[in-house]
């Protein structure tokens, strides 16, 4: 386990699936996940089997709160660029419908940096978030990410075009 503060990292067992897949499905959340379809219990297995359990690019966790031993939640490095030394750091936290909270995925984000950048060796972490997710927003703002970027009207939510802004930290930003 990768341990925070108050939370610790752990892999994804076949057992979390249903809590992960309810999380996953929840409208409030799903506005801001590049998979923006309601899921099943079917494709949620095939994405641990696929991707969780095959995809040696990406590295998932479930977020357990480490006084209770709990799972909150769940995170990863995705599409790791071994070559380029780099990845996207994607998070939530689904317990009481935090989505992104002030203390839980803080924590958690810095335990999945300190792992991207001291045991991976990346050289830089990247995120996308959408310009509606303004939560997440100030996530990346609070960790020390800079904003890299922005493509303007990527994805049509809730009657609207949203942008897409790209928030990168590298290793050199990192503190330890």
């Amino acid at each position: 386990m990768i341990k925070g503060e108050a939370t610790g990292l752990r892999a994804i067992e076949r057992a979390d699936l249903p809590q992960l897949l309810q999380w996953r499905n929840k409208p409030s959340f799903r506005r801001f996940f590049r998979e923006y379809r309601e899921l099943s219990l079917e494709q949620q297995t095939n994405w641990y089997d696929k991707i969780v359990l095959g995809d040696p690019n990406t590295h998932m966790f479930a977020i357990d709160e480490l006084a209770t031993g709990e799972i909150i939640g769940a995170c990863g490095l995705c599409y790791i660029d071994h070559r380029n030394e780099n990845a996207d750091l994607s998070i939530y936290v689904g317990k009481d419908d935090l989505y992104i909270d002030e203390s839980f995925a803080p924590d958690a984000a810095r335990a999945l940096m300190k792992y991207g950048f001291e045991e991976l060796n990346l050289h830089r972490l990247w995120a996308e978030v959408y310009s509606t997710d303004i939560r997440k927003q100030g996530l990346f703002q609070t960790l020390g990410f800079a904003i890299d970027g922005r493509h303007r009207e990527t994805r049509w939510v809730e009657n609207q075009w949203v942008d897409s802004l790209f928030f990168g930290k590298l290793v050199g930003e990192w503190n330890h």
